[in-house]
């Protein structure tokens, strides 16, 4: 019911993301729950020859220069097949943000346009073993010597890093420990036969099958051309990387929360209880009601944040409640569907215990939602003050409003 807000164009590109992920064997995702595939790299590869990957980037590098509002409408329907195909699918969006906005010409020939094709594999390193959300608190340094950089550290919870042919890697540069960490840190590009170490230390409760693992990195020489952007730049690169990063995990929950919704709707129409079907109770169907109007409202802010994005202004706040809201709403909407289920609903006989796996981590990466709630409240302070309108400030509207030694403060 969404169509209308997107072109005949970029409906067409949501019509061939349907096919493609139609066309996905069932075994594919039973494989991957089951941890007998490590990394989907025939799924990137086949998205990559249908030209699915990398839609928001310039033709000249293999993307189809569409905008935000396409891409995640396509996610969606790629979100439907679980959170590690999803964040398969949405890693060259990521990766192509630093890429294209802060690469250069030869970076983007060598990296970007063979990962837009489905040639090369990318993974984003930032989180370390001593924490994620404290990014700039950094510990895996660059140290340069002549034209070369020698890192050494560690990155641990690299979803792709088992099938990765490349990462992007966040580093302290500056090792003043005086220096401030968002003045600290370089995002530089590491190809995998370098020398990184790519280790499996632990079991994952969801998201299985996407290459989860951690990098180590000893003595790890890198060419000081690999350098995205300026050094110790990191931190403005981050902030244009979030935004793919909280997009891309927005528009993957809502196809979780839509296809959780679907299969409970359908099981409500076919089981019977008290000689009825189950949804002819109320109890049953005001749980779909609240599943579809969540996922509804989480679809509608994902698209209001792409065109913010399309249209050129500042989603800080925007973006970070579409991720908020899209995650928080897709987890509340699968376990309604599971309720409306009952027992059969906690087995693997469906998918939705896989959904719930799978969804309990999106509240968690790319910056959890209690650093959303931080990022929303601060751009909305600027804004409440910033206000260019003059909009009406109702204070003063109150009965006693005078009754000023009633207003204390301190």
């Amino acid at each position: 019911m969404f169509d209308f807000m997107l072109s005949d164009q970029e409906i067409g590109v949501v019509k061939e993301a349907i096919d493609f992920v139609n066309s996905l064997p069932k075994q594919l995702m039973r494989d991957m729950d089951d941890e007998k595939i490590e990394y989907p790299r025939e799924f990137v590869e086949e998205a990559g020859r249908r030209n699915l990957l990398g839609l928001r980037f310039p033709k000249e590098y293999g993307g189809r220069a569409m905008g935000w509002s396409c891409e995640v409408a396509a996610l969606e329907e790629v979100g439907v097949l679980g959170m590690a195909l999803g964040c398969a699918y949405s890693m060259p969006s990521i990766v192509g943000e630093a890429l294209t906005k802060f690469g250069t010409e030869e970076q983007k020939q060598k990296f970007l346009a063979p990962m837009i094709k489905g040639q090369k594999i990318s993974a984003e390193a930032l989180t370390e073993p001593r924490g994620g959300s404290d990014f700039f608190g950094a510990t895996t340094t660059a140290e340069k010597k002549g034209d070369t950089y020698i890192l050494n550290g560690q990155k641990r919870f690299i979803v792709g890093a088992k099938g990765a042919d490349f990462f992007v890697v966040y580093v302290r540069t500056n090792m003043n420990p005086k220096a401030p960490g968002h003045e600290s840190i370089s995002l530089i590009l590491v190809e995998r036969d370098m020398g990184v170490e790519v280790q499996d230390v632990y079991g994952l409760m969801g998201t299985r099958g996407g290459g989860t693992g951690r990098l180590v990195f000893n003595n790890v020489e890198v060419p000081a051309e690999n350098i995205i952007g300026p050094e110790n730049g990191g931190a403005m690169i981050f902030n244009s990387m979030m935004v793919p990063e909280r997009m891309t995990s927005a528009a993957g929950a809502v196809g979780a929360a839509r296809a959780a919704t679907e299969v409970a709707a359908r099981y409500a129409d076919r089981r019977h209880a008290f000689g009825a079907k189950i949804r002819k109770f109320q109890a049953v169907s005001f749980r779909i009601a609240d599943s579809v109007a969540r996922t509804d409202a989480a679809r509608a802010i994902v698209y209001a944040a792409a065109r913010r994005l399309d249209a050129g202004l500042d989603g800080r706040r925007m973006v970070s409640e579409a991720k908020k809201l899209a995650t928080t709403y897709a987890w509340e909407s699968i376990n309604d569907a599971m309720q409306v289920m009952g027992g059969i609903g906690y087995t693997n006989v469906y998918p939705i215990e896989k959904l719930l796996r799978d969804c309990r981590l999106s509240m968690i990466w790319t910056g959890t939602n209690e650093i959303m709630n931080l990022l929303i409240q601060h751009e909305y302070y600027k804004e409440l003050y910033g206000d260019s309108l003059g909009r009406r400030d109702i204070e003063d509207d109150a009965v006693n409003a005078d009754k000023a030694d009633e207003k204390v403060y301190e």
